[in-house]
Protein backbone atom coordinates (compact mmCIF):
# COMPACT_ATOMS: atom_id res chain seq x y z
CA UNK A 1 0.00 0.00 0.00
CA UNK A 2 1.64 3.33 -0.89
CA UNK A 3 1.57 6.07 1.96
CA UNK A 4 3.95 8.71 0.33
CA UNK A 5 2.33 12.06 -1.06
CA UNK A 6 3.83 14.85 -2.34
CA UNK A 7 2.05 18.28 -3.30
CA UNK A 8 4.02 20.63 -5.48
CA UNK A 9 4.78 24.29 -4.59
CA UNK A 10 4.29 26.89 -7.74
CA UNK A 11 5.85 29.94 -6.10
CA UNK A 12 9.02 30.88 -7.87
CA UNK A 13 9.76 31.59 -11.23
CA UNK A 14 13.30 29.87 -11.20
CA UNK A 15 13.26 26.78 -9.82
CA UNK A 16 10.93 23.98 -9.37
CA UNK A 17 10.13 23.19 -5.42
CA UNK A 18 7.55 20.44 -4.04
CA UNK A 19 7.22 18.57 -0.70
CA UNK A 20 6.47 15.30 0.49
CA UNK A 21 6.41 12.99 3.08
CA UNK A 22 7.56 9.05 2.60
CA UNK A 23 4.28 8.13 5.25
CA UNK A 24 1.69 9.96 5.13
CA UNK A 25 -0.70 8.34 7.71
CA UNK A 26 1.85 8.55 10.15
CA UNK A 27 3.63 11.68 9.55
CA UNK A 28 6.99 11.90 11.25
CA UNK A 29 8.86 14.26 9.18
CA UNK A 30 8.52 16.04 5.68
CA UNK A 31 11.14 16.86 2.96
CA UNK A 32 11.23 19.73 0.79
CA UNK A 33 13.07 20.14 -2.71
CA UNK A 34 14.16 23.09 -4.85
CA UNK A 35 15.40 21.63 -8.02
CA UNK A 36 17.16 24.76 -10.55
CA UNK A 37 19.73 24.75 -13.23
CA UNK A 38 22.24 26.94 -12.10
CA UNK A 39 25.03 29.18 -14.12
CA UNK A 40 27.90 30.61 -12.27
CA UNK A 41 28.22 34.52 -12.94
CA UNK A 42 32.28 34.45 -12.41
CA UNK A 43 35.05 32.27 -12.13
CA UNK A 44 35.99 30.81 -9.00
CA UNK A 45 38.95 28.37 -7.96
CA UNK A 46 37.32 26.36 -5.19
CA UNK A 47 33.84 25.51 -6.15
CA UNK A 48 33.97 22.62 -3.46
CA UNK A 49 34.12 25.55 -0.78
CA UNK A 50 31.43 28.03 -2.31
CA UNK A 51 28.88 24.83 -1.98
CA UNK A 52 29.76 23.78 1.42
CA UNK A 53 29.32 27.42 2.71
CA UNK A 54 25.80 27.60 0.39
CA UNK A 55 25.03 24.26 2.24
CA UNK A 56 25.96 25.77 5.58
CA UNK A 57 24.04 29.42 5.17
CA UNK A 58 21.02 27.01 3.82
CA UNK A 59 20.77 24.86 7.48
CA UNK A 60 21.45 28.51 9.28
CA UNK A 61 18.66 29.80 7.77
CA UNK A 62 16.45 26.51 8.66
CA UNK A 63 17.38 27.07 11.95
CA UNK A 64 16.23 31.10 11.77
CA UNK A 65 12.97 30.58 9.75
CA UNK A 66 11.51 26.95 10.82
CA UNK A 67 8.76 27.08 13.82
CA UNK A 68 9.89 25.28 16.95
CA UNK A 69 6.42 24.44 17.77
CA UNK A 70 5.82 22.55 15.00
CA UNK A 71 9.20 21.07 13.99
CA UNK A 72 11.55 19.73 15.34
CA UNK A 73 15.34 21.54 16.51
CA UNK A 74 16.97 19.30 14.24
CA UNK A 75 17.00 18.84 10.37
CA UNK A 76 18.63 17.63 7.21
CA UNK A 77 20.17 19.36 4.14
CA UNK A 78 21.32 17.41 0.95
CA UNK A 79 22.71 20.00 -1.65
CA UNK A 80 23.38 18.41 -4.80
CA UNK A 81 25.25 20.24 -7.46
CA UNK A 82 28.50 18.85 -8.94
CA UNK A 83 31.51 20.83 -8.25
CA UNK A 84 33.68 19.38 -10.72
CA UNK A 85 32.28 20.48 -13.84
CA UNK A 86 30.70 24.14 -13.24
CA UNK A 87 31.77 26.59 -15.71
CA UNK A 88 31.11 29.71 -16.78
CA UNK A 89 28.30 29.72 -19.84
CA UNK A 90 27.41 26.47 -18.71
CA UNK A 91 24.20 25.43 -16.77
CA UNK A 92 24.72 22.73 -14.00
CA UNK A 93 21.88 20.92 -11.97
CA UNK A 94 21.32 22.25 -8.50
CA UNK A 95 18.96 20.00 -6.16
CA UNK A 96 18.51 20.91 -2.71
CA UNK A 97 16.47 18.71 -0.61
CA UNK A 98 15.72 19.21 3.32
CA UNK A 99 14.24 17.33 5.72
CA UNK A 100 12.51 18.37 8.87
CA UNK A 101 11.07 16.19 11.74
CA UNK A 102 7.90 17.21 13.16
CA UNK A 103 7.05 17.63 16.77
CA UNK A 104 3.27 16.57 16.37
CA UNK A 105 3.16 12.95 14.70
CA UNK A 106 -0.63 13.42 14.88
CA UNK A 107 -0.27 16.60 12.38
CA UNK A 108 -1.95 16.34 8.77
CA UNK A 109 -0.21 16.27 5.49
CA UNK A 110 -2.71 18.45 3.66
CA UNK A 111 -2.95 21.32 6.77
CA UNK A 112 -3.26 24.64 4.84
CA UNK A 113 -1.50 25.80 8.08
CA UNK A 114 1.23 23.15 7.81
CA UNK A 115 1.54 24.10 3.82
CA UNK A 116 1.73 27.46 5.10
CA UNK A 117 4.71 26.88 7.45
CA UNK A 118 6.74 25.11 4.22
CA UNK A 119 5.74 27.77 1.77
CA UNK A 120 7.59 30.05 4.40
CA UNK A 121 10.65 28.27 5.23
CA UNK A 122 10.88 27.50 1.20
CA UNK A 123 10.48 31.10 0.29
CA UNK A 124 13.55 32.29 3.19
CA UNK A 125 15.75 29.58 1.39
CA UNK A 126 14.94 30.56 -1.99
CA UNK A 127 15.24 34.43 -1.39
CA UNK A 128 17.83 34.69 1.14
CA UNK A 129 20.40 32.19 -0.02
CA UNK A 130 19.96 30.74 -3.93
CA UNK A 131 18.21 33.66 -5.48
CA UNK A 132 20.61 36.36 -4.53
CA UNK A 133 23.80 34.16 -4.06
CA UNK A 134 26.72 36.11 -5.71
CA UNK A 135 28.00 33.08 -7.21
CA UNK A 136 25.03 31.87 -9.05
CA UNK A 137 22.01 32.33 -11.73
CA UNK A 138 19.35 30.01 -11.42
CA UNK A 139 16.63 29.16 -14.41
CA UNK A 140 14.16 26.40 -14.41
CA UNK A 141 15.71 24.86 -17.41
CA UNK A 142 18.85 23.61 -18.77
CA UNK A 143 17.99 25.96 -22.01
CA UNK A 144 16.95 29.42 -22.68
CA UNK A 145 13.79 29.42 -24.79
CA UNK A 146 13.95 31.60 -28.29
Amino acid sequence: MKKGKTSKLNIFENAKCFYGTVDSKELKSIYIVIQSWVEPTKEVSNWDRVTGNLKRQIQHNLLESVDMFTFENNSIVDLDLRTSGIQLDKRSFLNLEMTLFLKNKNEDFKSIMLRDKIKKIVSSVYTDELYTSPYFTLSKTKTTKV
